[in-house]
């Protein structure tokens, strides 16, 4: 479709589509089939011809995994991001420093009347090959059953294969011939993966936040499809504290400053013990609710609204599949499946990742650990606030008796929300309605990511996610993109790179 002739759309009329597509409208046509003539058809010839390097560009952004949390290639990850960067048309392309790993901010300005932000991380979660049926740097091509041939990979969903399909689309437009229709503002971060926590320093430099405040909105790339070629679209997120808690001798003043012999546990104090105290009073004692004092003061239940949204989600959703992908038979407190979204939604959450202290390889090593350390995440909902979660923590720990309890913050934080009626997602919904794509909107996506940054001030944009097309295994072993779909319902790479076109005319022509 050209869009010089795009139906000029306003909220009434998004209102009316959502409505129409939370009923279950089917996707029935192969995206090919939506770009017939005029300039999306140009693009779509050009982002064909460009499929290879397009999967090439993935792979070899697989091969370069920057790990924050091991210090691992950071330098060497911005200076391939700026080059992605430059490549794709940004100019003014920058490396940011920060007191912690760099970003990177660039620009397009065509001089168009809307500005888009778009937000990337070239950071990737830490892996062991052990665990992968592919090498996690290789980025082979694999099959994946009910979706095709999928490129695997550390980083291949999570977030360089979404990422660098937006960056194909940019490529396709001008390889084209085509203007843009939006000018771009990109800002990118090494450090989403523990937590972002200098985040902030790059988006309020004066330069990049003088930019941020001329967009509509900010999102950030996403593989969204299910199997049955469904999206959710996300009204907000939960916000993330990432820290470790640590028992030790030393601190203690009681039990040993290193590991001593097991025997010796009759007459020494055990730090680990010390540690599994402490951790008990965080929750109720089956686990599932934060028991910090104060913790629920401000945290704003769902409205009524929200939860039907979760409820209509539910009936379009697949609760077997679901379970059989977690590994799970049973929801927390035996909940029904809309009733556990709602409190997935809603629920503040107090997570042990992971437990170390003292020995933990094969066999036993008779040892009384000298300290102990639990790695934890909080997740925070609307109106929680991380720097309000931090001071309750300390402080409960600290009317508790565990005063020597160290809490060592890395990163996080406060929730994202988002207009149901802002620009960003009405051309979320607009773009998804043209090309067939079913839609439900969720109250809150239960996972994080550091939109809070763009929508509090000083920035105090809308900020989401979009995209099509497929992947899964973000943090886990055979991590997936979906290359090539044999799933009519699901987009492939050439049709998700089309996916971020729409969204970008689409912009340029909503109400």
């Amino acid at each position: 479709m050209d869009f010089r002739n795009f139906e000029r759309l306003n909220r009434r009329d998004m209102l009316r589509g959502t409505a129409m597509l939370g009923a279950g409208a089917a996707f029935m046509q192969p995206l090919p089939l939506l770009a017939q003539s005029g300039t999306m058809a140009d693009v779509r010839k050009a982002a064909e011809a460009g499929k290879d390097a397009s999967i090439k560009r993935i792979r070899d952004w697989i091969a370069l995994p920057s790990i924050a949390a091991e210090n691992r290639s950071m330098p060497e990850g911005a200076a391939y991001m700026a080059e992605l960067a430059k490549d794709a048309g940004f100019t003014n392309v920058e490396i940011v420093p920060t007191d912690g790993h760099p970003g990177v901010f660039g620009t397009i300005d065509v001089g168009a009347k809307r500005t888009l932000g778009i937000y990337f991380m070239y950071d990737v979660k830490q892996f062991d090959p052990a665990e992968w049926s592919s090498p996690p740097l290789e980025g082979k091509m694999v099959e994946r059953p009910g979706f095709g041939q999928a490129i695997m990979g550390r980083g291949a969903v999570n977030q360089k294969g979404p990422e660098a399909t937006f960056l194909a689309a940019l490529h396709a437009i001008r390889a084209a011939g085509r203007k843009l229709p939006v000018n771009i503002v990109l800002v990118c971060e090494g450090e989403e993966e523990i937590g972002s926590p200098h985040f902030r320093q790059i988006a309020t430099k004066p330069n990049i936040l003088a930019a941020l405040k001329k967009c509509d909105g900010i999102f950030i790339p996403f593989a969204s499809q299910a199997k049955n070629g469904n999206v959710t679209v996300n009204l907000g997120s939960k916000g993330i504290i990432e820290l470790e808690l640590v028992a030790s001798g030393e601190k203690w003043g009681r039990g040993p400053k290193g590991d001593v012999h097991s025997s010796l546990k009759a007459m020494v104090d055990s730090p680990a013990w010390r540690l599994v105290q402490a951790l008990q009073t965080l929750v109720t004692p089956d686990g599932n609710k934060p028991a910090i004092e104060g913790w629920f003061e401000n945290v704003r239940p769902l409205t009524e609204r929200e939860k039907a949204l979760i409820r209509e989600a539910a009936k379009a959703g697949d609760e077997a599949q679901q379970k059989a992908a977690l590994g799970v038979t049973h929801w927390i407190d035996n909940l029904a499946y809309d009733d556990a979204l709602i409190r997935l939604a809603q629920e503040p959450t107090v997570n042990i990742e992971g437990l170390v202290a003292g020995y933990t390889g094969p066999g036993g090593k008779t040892v009384l650990p000298g300290r102990a350390v639990a790695k934890l995440d909080f997740r925070l909902v609307p109106d929680q606030t991380r720097a309000e979660a931090e001071k309750k923590l300390r402080a409960h720990l600290d009317k508790h008796g565990f005063t020597d309890v160290e809490v060592n913050v890395s990163g996080g934080y406060d929730p994202t929300e988002v207009a149901e009626d802002s620009r960003l997602i009405r051309t979320g919904l607009a773009t998804y309605k043209k090309l067939g794509v079913t839609t439900n909107l969720n109250a809150r996506l239960a996972g994080s990511w550091p939109g809070a940054t763009f929508t509090a001030p000083p920035v105090s944009i809308p900020a989401g996610h979009f995209g099509i097309g497929h992947g899964s295994g973000a943090h886990a072993p055979d991590e997936y993109f979906l290359i090539d779909s044999t799933n009519p319902k699901v987009a492939g790479l050439v049709d998700a790179t089309m996916g971020f076109a729409e969204f970008l005319y689409t912009l340029a022509a909503i109400k």
